[in-house]
Formats: C-alpha cells, structure tokens, sequence
C-alpha cells in the first residue's frame, strides 16, 4: 500500500484556495447560479467549506464556513455550509488521505449521469491515467443522506464518480488534483460524446491498459479502477489490425 502524506494547508490558504477553485468552475461552465460545492481540510479533524446560496463565481474568504469532521459548524461569519457537505464528509471518512473534493454540474458529464453511462471505456489514455473508470452512483436526493450512502462504496479505488441525474464528483490529495479530476473528467466526457456522433473508436486493448496502471505505479500513484481494455482476440480471430 503506498502512504500518502497528510500535507494540510492553514485556514487561510484554503479559503482562498476555494475562491479561486470556485471562480474557475463557474467561468468553466462547471456549475450555474449557486451550484456546485467545494472543501478542503486544513487538520486531521477540520474542513473548510463553500457556503450554501452563494454563486461559485462570486464567493469571498470570509463567506467560507469552518467545520469539524462530525458536521459540526465551528465557525461561520453569517453563512451555512452547503448542504451538500454530508456529500464531502463521508469522502473524508472513506479515504483518510483525501485533502479534497469537488462537486460541480459540468454538460457532458452531468449528461452522461442522466443517461445512465458511465465512462468506463478505454478510449483515452490520459483519461485513465488521471481519473481511470469512472462509475454511476444511484440516484439520491441532493441534500441527504441518501447521497453519501450512495458514493460510499466509489471512493477508495476511484478518483471521481457520477452521480445519477445530478451531476459528478471528484477528491484528490490536494485541491488542485481535485479539481483537475473534475476537468479531465469532462473532457473525457466531451470527447466521449464526439466519438459516439463519429460511429464509436476503437479502445485500448488489455496490455495497453496494464501498461497505463503501470505508469501510475512507476509514478507513485495510489492504484485506481482502470476500464477494461478490449480483448485481442475474439473467437480465435485477431481484433488488432
């Protein structure tokens, strides 16, 4: 197993952090009005959160909310955690090395959740190396505890997850990987789509698969989920021009 280090960032680096995370989703199209949500933990026991009602775009560091890991509000300067944070909890509580997550509405992949698809196909190389197969948590009330149950089982072993009609989700070990995941993840969405508009591409096959996990593994990355890769032969018959 490969230990992570904890590296914490102080309570003010993160506000800011978030704003500019927040700034770059909203002028990405990632979230709309006052979609979307953000946290970054500063300690082993405290997170700092984006507050409910207010547009990504448009935040400041003091409208941020501190809170413990229990869900408890430590501090808040006339804001309410989004109430999407049960969301952000239980990643944390999965994976005790996640110092991040994000959670935004970005087009193809949001659309790839409503249609029940999940990006699993072994398509494009970067993709995989990033983020690896990406599944569909069921759908779950936004808001309750429904949501958290339902990614639980998706968090160690993954890098993000769609959730079904709502949108998707991604963690890291900074926020920068967290939000990174998000990009990455909707452009294998978007590049997924025009493959499909091309008549569909031809995957990678399984060696070229293990060869992609074993680049993460040279580079000291955490294993993750990788998609299947396409056979080389089918009925005897060579699939591989």
């Amino acid at each position: 197993m490969i230990s992570v280090k904890q590296n914490f960032m102080s309570e003010e680096e993160a506000r800011q952090a978030i704003v500019r995370a927040g700034k770059r989703m909203y002028d990405h199209g990632y979230v709309v009005t006052n979609d979307g949500n953000i946290s970054v933990r500063i300690s082993s026991t405290e997170i700092i959160v984006t507050p409910t009602g207010v547009s990504k775009g448009f935040m400041t560091p003091e409208m941020m909310v501190k809170m413990n890991l229990d869900g408890d509000v430590l501090e808040a300067e006339g804001t309410k955690p989004s109430s999407e944070v049960k969301m952000h909890l239980r990643v944390y509580a999965e994976d005790d090395s996640v110092m991040a997550v994000v959670h935004a509405h970005p087009i193809y992949a949001t659309s790839y959740a409503i249609a029940g698809i999940p990006l699993d196909e072994p398509i494009l190389s970067e993709a995989m190396l990033q983020i690896g197969a990406v599944p569909i948590a069921k759908y779950a009330k936004p808001g309750t505890y429904d949501v958290p149950d339902g990614i639980a089982p998706f968090v160690k072993g993954y890098g993000a997850v769609l959730l079904s009609n709502h949108g998707a989700l991604t963690w890291g070990t900074t926020l920068v990987e967290a939000f990174s995941r998000m990009e990455v993840l909707e452009n294998y969405a978007h590049i997924s789509f025009v493959v499909g508009l091309l008549g569909g591409g031809r995957g990678l096959d399984v060696e070229q698969v293990a060869g992609l996990a074993g680049i993460r593994k040279e580079m000291g990355l955490a294993a993750i989920a990788m998609p299947k890769g396409r056979p080389e032969k089918e009925n005897g018959k060579d699939l591989i021009p």
